[in-house]
């Protein structure tokens, strides 16, 4: 399983490719959201050159900002003419529509990440379609079957057999995906990201995750033990009585 980072910021991307243990960059319209106003192609590329200066065979997803086929076709070559990133993946989101995109564009030699996926049944469209990676919501998936907001949409779908209670389970469609993945698209590979804390990181990994994307605040916590100091601390103390 490899550790991508998941922000816009510039300072945690860079936090992270300097400590070598993100092999990617994943970024949507809602991070840049957060990110002071400015020029989006100038962010990207300060992106590849962080990537350039860290880890050059980093991978980096940007996302389209569009549901008009034609647009995403446009801002897609347009990415990739202005980034000139070789390990570059357009995000895009899941939908009806947008599965003839990602054909055309996995056509074409692009290298689609298709995003915003909640189901089994999405992830293996997309894979059909020629997506070299498909983005499953761990947090969102469990939320579509937990939170009462979403109660009735979510009896509808199962009352009518296009889905089951455990397809609102990341634990269940994770490795549902993975299973059918690798018997029938085994170049297509999962991202899982919308990480709650660092326990998920470990267990979207074990459900079969090839990739897991996690945003910056989680990485502190998950470097750190109690034991871990405690060990150091008393390791470093028996040295200098030793050196006494």
């Amino acid at each position: 399983m490899k550790l991508f980072v998941d922000t816009a910021r510039l300072a945690d991307i860079e936090d992270a490719l300097k400590r070598g243990f993100v092999r990617g960059v994943t970024t949507n319209p809602s991070l840049f959201a957060k990110e002071p106003k400015g020029n989006f192609n100038e962010h990207i590329g300060k992106i590849v050159e962080l990537i350039k200066q860290y880890q050059p065979d980093a991978h980096l997803s940007v996302e389209v900002f569009s549901k008009d086929p034609q647009e995403i076709l446009r801002q897609a070559e347009t990415f990739q003419e202005t980034f000139k990133h070789p390990q570059l993946s357009i995000k895009v989101p899941i939908g009806w529509d947008e599965l003839e995109v990602i054909r055309k564009l996995s056509r074409k030699g692009f290298s689609v990440n298709c995003t915003c996926n909640m189901s089994v049944s999405q992830a293996l469209m997309a894979a059909a379609a020629g997506a070299s990676f498909v983005s499953l919501f761990w947090g969102r998936i469990s939320d579509g079957g937990t939170k009462k907001n979403f109660a009735q949409q979510k009896n509808e779908l199962i009352k009518k057999g296009a889905m089951k209670e455990e397809d609102f389970d990341p634990a269940y469609v994770v490795p549902a995906v993975r299973s059918l993945l690798d018997s029938s698209y085994p170049d297509t590979q999962i991202i899982v990201g919308s990480i709650r804390n660092g326990t998920d990181v470990i267990a979207a990994g074990l459900a079969g995750a090839h990739i897991v994307t996690v945003p910056p605040k989680f990485f502190p916590d998950m470097i750190l033990h109690f034991k871990t100091d405690e060990v150091v601390g008393q390791f470093l103390k028996d040295f200098e009585n030793w050196l006494k």
